[in-house]
C-alpha cells in the first residue's frame, strides 16, 4: 500500500495497518476540510470558531490542488467502502471545478451568500461559557477581512466579465442594507450577548458585552465598505442578461452545475428541459381535475386569480400563518410512524425569517440543528408580506422543509453511527431536495392535504418544481429572458407574484441548483414503484423509506444500487 502523499502539505501519512484502502484516504480528507473550514476545526476540537474560512484564490487554488491529489488516490484504491468513495469522489470534484471555473468570482446567489453567513450564525448561537462568547467576539472581528477577501473576487469578477445579473444583486444589496444600524446593540450580530448565562462572572459579562459591541461595530463597518463596494464599482457592471449562457464559457459551467446537482442522475441540460416540459403538461391535467373538484365555474387563470387574491386564503397577522404552520407540523408527526420505521431523535422548532433578510428571502427553509450540541432543526417560514403566503400551499411547504421532508432526512444522517462526519453533513442536491418533493408526495398520501384547495396547493408546488427544469435549462442554457422563465409559473401555478420573482430571481443567480429538486424526486419515485412491482405483498413503504433514507444523502446512482440491492434481497425466498 503506498503513502497517501497530498499537495500543499495538509497530511502526510506514513501508513499504519489499516483495514481498508480507503481508510488513510477519509483521514486525509477530513484533515482537509478542518484545513480550509474553521468552524469545522473548532467543532473537532471541541472549541467555537473563532473566524471564517480563506476565499484567497491562492487559498482555492491549494485546496483543489490537495481535492485533485487525494481523488486520485481515491479513484485507484481498491476498497470495500464503495459509498464513501463515490460521495468523497463527487465532494472532491465539487472543489476542483469551482478552482478551475473560479466560482469565488459570484460569491452569493441573491437569498443566501457571504453577506448571510455572519446573520445566520447569530441566528443559531447560544453562548454558554467567557470562552464561547470571547470566540464569536474574534469571529465579529474577522467578518472585515472575510469580507474583504469576497470583496477582491468579485472585483476579479469585473475584470474579467463574469458578474452577478442585476437582480440578485439588489437582492443582496438589501440584506446589506438591513445590516447596517446605526446602534450596534441594535444589530442581530449582538443578539447572542443577550442571553449570557448568570453562571458568567457580571464583571466578565460587562467586559464580554462591551468587547462585543465593538467587534460588532468592526463587523457593521464591514457591511458598510461592501454596500460602497457595490454601488461605486460593482452595480454598473452588474450584467443586464438573466442567465450565464452568454458569459465566456458560461455553457460549459453550467453543464459542471448541472451535473454537480443532480448528483449521478447523467442527464444533460436538454434532457432536463424536455423533462420538464412532460411534467408540466402532467401536472395542468391534474390540477384541472382538482379544480373541477372545487366546483370553480371559470377558466383555469381565473381560478389562479381567485386563489392569489380571495382573503379566505391568506392569514391576518404573523402569529395566525406560525401556528397554522405548527399545527400542520404536529399533524404529520403523529402520523410518521405509519410511514418510517427509523425516526430522529432529535427534533425541530417552528420559527419566522429573520426580518432583516425576508424581503428577499424564500418562503421557506430549513436550517438544520446539531445533535452533539442538542440544537434542534429550525423550519423557517417567511412571515414577510402575508398577502403573498397562501396558507393552501402551507401543507405542502411544511412538509418539505421540515417533516417528513428536510428535518427527518438530514436528522437521520446527522445520528447515523459508525460513519465518518462526511457522511453525516454530505448532503447531495437532488437527493435532499428530491426527498423533500417527495415528502410533499407522503403528505398527501397521509391524508394531511384536507381541501381540493390544499391538494391544489400541493399540486401547484410540484408544478413549481417542473417549471424550474423548463425555466432553469431555458436561464442559463438556451439564453432566455427573465419574462421567459416566468412565463411557466404563472401561467401553470397558483404560486403568489412575489414568490415567482423571489424565486426566480434565485434561478438566475444559482445556475443549475433548480434542476436537482425534480430530478431527484422523479428517481426515488421511480424506485418505490419498481419495488412496489417486483416485492407485491412482499413491499413495505416503511422498509423502502428506511432503505433510501438509511446510508444518509447519496448521490442518485448509489441510491439506485442500494434500493434494487434491498429489492433482491427482500425479493429472494
Amino acid at each position: 500500500m503506498k503513502p497517501t502523499v497530498l499537495a500543499a502539505g495538509i497530511l502526510a501519512l506514513s501508513m499504519p495497518a489499516f483495514a481498508d484502502p480507503l481508510d488513510p484516504l477519509v483521514e486525509a480528507y477530513e484533515t482537509y476540510v478542518m484545513a480550509a473550514d474553521p468552524a469545522e476545526a473548532a467543532r473537532a476540537a471541541g472549541a467555537a470558531p473563532t473566524g471564517w474560512g480563506h476565499v484567497r484564490p491562492r487559498d482555492i487554488a491549494a485546496r483543489a490542488e490537495t481535492a485533485r491529489a487525494l481523488l486520485d488516490e481515491i479513484e485507484s484504491a481498491d476498497t470495500a467502502r464503495t459509498v464513501d468513495a463515490a460521495i468523497l469522489k463527487r465532494l472532491l470534484a465539487d472543489e476542483i471545478s469551482a478552482d478551475e471555473l473560479d466560482t469565488a468570482r459570484i460569491p452569493f446567489t441573491g437569498d443566501w451568500g457571504f453577506q448571510a453567513a455572519p446573520v445566520f450564525a447569530a441566528l443559531r448561537l447560544r453562548l454558554k461559557t467567557e470562552d464561547e462568547a470571547e470566540a464569536w467576539v474574534q469571529r465579529l472581528n474577522d467578518v472585515p477581512r472575510y469580507f474583504a477577501e469576497n470583496r477582491i473576487n468579485m472585483a476579479r469578477g469585473i475584470t474579467t466579465g463574469w458578474t452577478a445579473n442585476k437582480d440578485p444583486l439588489a437582492t443582496m444589496r438589501a440584506q446589506i442594507e438591513a445590516q447596517i444600524v446605526a446602534d450596534p446593540a441594535a444589530s442581530e450580530l449582538y443578539a447572542p450577548f443577550l442571553s449570557l448565562p448568570d453562571r458568567i462572572p457580571p464583571e466578565a459579562a460587562a467586559r464580554l458585552k462591551a468587547d462585543g459591541l465593538a467587534a460588532v461595530a468592526n463587523a457593521i463597518q464591514a457591511y458598510r465598505d461592501t454596500a460602497r463596494f457595490i454601488d461605486l464599482a460593482y452595480a454598473p457592471a452588474a450584467r443586464e442578461q438573466a442567465g450565464i449562457a452568454g458569459l465566456p464559457g458560461g455553457r460549459e459551467a453550467y453543464a459542471v452545475a448541472v451535473d454537480a446537482h443532480t448528483a449521478g442522475a447523467g442527464y444533460s441540460p436538454e434532457e432536463i428541459h424536455a423533462i420538464g416540459l412532460t411534467e408540466v403538461a402532467r401536472i395542468r391535467a391534474e390540477m384541472e381535475g382538482v379544480m373541477a373538484e372545487t366546483g370553480f365555474a371559470g377558466s383555469f387563470a381565473e381560478f389562479q386569480a381567485f386563489l392569489r387574491t380571495d382573503p379566505q386564503f391568506y392569514a391576518q397577522s404573523d402569529t395566525e400563518l406560525m401556528a397554522k404552520a405548527k399545527e400542520i407540523t404536529d399533524r404529520i408527526d403523529l402520523v410518521l410512524p405509519l410511514w418510517f420505521n427509523q425516526l430522529p431523535k432529535l427534533g425541530y422548532t417552528v420559527d419566522p425569517v429573520p426580518l432583516s433578510i425576508a424581503p428577499g428571502y424564500t418562503t421557506g427553509r430549513y436550517s438544520q440543528g446539531d445533535p452533539a450540541e442538542g440544537r434542534k432543526g429550525s423550519y423557517l417560514v417567511n412571515t414577510y408580506a402575508l398577502e403573498q403566503r397562501p396558507l393552501y400551499e402551507l401543507p405542502a411547504l411544511s412538509a418539505h422543509e421540515a417533516v417528513p421532508g428536510h428535518h427527518l432526512q438530514i436528522a437521520l444522517a446527522q445520528e447515523m453511527e459508525g460513519q465518518p462526519r462526511f457522511r453525516q453533513e454530505y448532503y447531495a442536491t437532488a437527493f435532499g431536495e428530491g426527498w423533500g418533493l417527495y415528502a410533499e408526495r407522503i403528505a398527501g398520501e397521509a391524508g394531511i392535504y384536507q381541501t381540493p384547495y390544499e391538494h391544489f396547493g400541493a399540486l401547484s408546488y410540484e408544478m413549481w418544481r417542473a417549471c424550474r427544469l423548463v425555466a432553469d435549462t431555458g436561464l442559463h442554457w438556451y439564453g432566455w429572458t427573465r419574462a421567459e422563465a416566468e412565463a411557466c409559473f404563472i401561467d401553470n401555478s397558483a404560486l403568489s407574484p412575489l414568490n415567482i420573482q423571489t424565486e426566480v430571481t434565485r434561478y438566475i443567480g444559482w445556475p443549475g441548483q433548480a434542476t436537482a429538486y425534480k430530478i431527484g424526486e422523479l428517481k426515488i419515485r421511480a424506485l418505490r414503484a419498481e419495488a412496489e412491482a417486483a416485492l407485491g405483498e412482499k413491499f413495505d413503504i416503511r422498509e423502502f423509506h428506511d432503505v433510501v433514507l438509511g446510508q444518509g444523502a447519496v448521490p442518485l446512482d448509489v441510491l439506485d444500487a442500494q434500493v434494487k440491492a434491498w429489492v433482491a434481497e427482500t425479493a429472494a425466498p
